[in-house]
């Protein structure tokens, strides 16, 4: 039971880091230019997915 458990988190736990490494790999790969157009600013972005992510 109590490896179950372990396990669970440990899973939990990994696809919530490939999800959050996924999005911060997105929001990197835009330009200046492109969050220009978007008017939106590197940091926070980064700062929601995080929040979105981890809580």
């Amino acid at each position: 039971m109590i490896i179950d458990s372990l396990m669970t988190r440990a899973r939990a736990s990994i696809a919530k880091r490939k999800h959050y490494n996924r999005l911060v790999a997105e929001i990197d790969s835009f330009t200046s230019r492109d969050l220009a157009d978007m008017r939106a600013d590197r940091s926070e972005m980064l700062y929601q997915v995080h929040k979105q992510i981890y809580g």
